[in-house]
């Protein structure tokens, strides 16, 4: 709801009430130059209002833009965030836990994509989180796409960061374009590429072993296709499986961190289950890909691709980007399996 201050009004209780909705509006105020105000913020979760890496997000999002902000600390519930223009430069961002950084990537992104000159930023935090997306899917799935649209991301990571130590640290540089081009991602075209990868730190490298030959025994996949990285002591304790497919048109990423309870053979087959039904589903654009999209393509003035059926999660976000620019985001069931999402400019 937009009141007669320019001010867009959000209720954080509404659709699926998590972290998203404030890192979208954060994301499109930025864009837009218009004051946010936020209620309810994480009311849907256990623990509400703004944890470490909602309130990183938060404070990065002001540094960018000078911005006004109230209700910039820990468990705040309500927050107002008025930007300025948006500010390229170098920037260094720490959550200062284990809490996602690439979440606080995703916030300040959209933003630099459009900016007056480029950018350098480093994050510093969760590289490889359960509820979060990893660096690996920021890598190689999203910024794909996004370099598509005509600005240029490049990623590097440093070290990765597990929980619960955190301590990881990536770099994304940005060339930004005046103009973000429309694309559409319809099909996956033929598969370039496909590995499993089982990465350990601090841990023995038969946990990285168990998991791969689960992961393979799902897949079906060749010893060509899977692999072992082997971290620095330092990085961790941490364990994550990464299993990623390249296509033509798309590329998709699924990542399953190890935890204690869980045995190697579960989480390796877990993920691989996961790759599987998106493999057999037949859709370019999985669900989390698909939740990413929105943002970028509403920018651009439109785009379209084909997903699973939307998730909680992925319309909340487009009721969101919906209060802040004149697009419509739609959703045509074409069979069983996949829908198709057009976002298109409302004029």
């Amino acid at each position: 709801m937009r009141d007669e201050t320019n001010t867009v009004t959000l209720d954080g209780s509404e659709g699926e009430g998590g972290g998203q909705m404030l890192r979208s509006s954060l994301s499109l105020s930025l864009v837009t130059g218009t004051a946010l105000r936020m209620v309810q913020v994480r009311a849907g979760r256990s623990k509400p209002g703004l944890l470490r890496q909602h309130l990183t997000a938060l404070r990065a999002a002001a540094e960018l833009s000078g911005a006004r902000v109230e209700g910039a600390e820990l468990g705040s519930r309500e927050v107002l965030f008025a930007p300025g223009p948006v500010r390229p430069g170098e920037y260094t961002f720490r959550v200062g836990t284990a809490g996602s950084a690439t979440l606080v990537m995703q916030t300040v992104l959209p933003a630099l994509l459009c900016a007056e000159g480029p950018s350098s930023v480093t994050f510093e935090g969760g590289t490889h989180n359960p509820m979060a997306p990893s660096y690996d899917f920021i890598e190689r799935a999203f910024v794909p796409v996004i370099n598509r649209m005509g600005p240029r991301v490049a990623c590097s990571i440093e070290r990765a960061g597990f929980y619960p130590a955190g301590g990881g640290r990536f770099t994304l540089r940005v060339t930004p374009s005046k103009t973000l081009a429309r694309v559409e991602i319809m099909e996956r075209g033929a598969v370039i590429s496909r590995r499993a990868v089982a990465r350990v730190a601090g841990l023995s490298g038969s946990i990285a072993e168990r998991e791969l030959a689960a992961a393979g025994e799902v897949l079906r996949w060749g010893r060509e296709c899977l692999r072992v990285e082997m971290l620095p002591r330092e990085q961790g304790p941490g364990n994550v499986v990464v299993v990623d497919v390249a296509c033509e048109h798309a590329a998709e990423v699924f990542t399953l961190c190890g935890e204690k309870g869980r045995s190697a053979e579960a989480v390796g087959e877990a993920v691989a289950k996961e790759a599987l039904a998106w493999m057999e589903s037949g859709v370019p654009v999985g669900e989390h890909l698909a939740d990413q999209l929105l943002l970028p393509m509403a920018l651009a003035g439109g785009g379209r691709f084909v997903t699973s059926e939307p998730t909680l999660h992925t319309t909340t976000n487009a009721r969101v980007i919906e209060s802040f620019l004149p697009v419509s985001i739609e959703w045509e069931k074409r069979d069983e399996r996949a829908w198709v999402v057009t976002v298109a400019s409302r004029g």
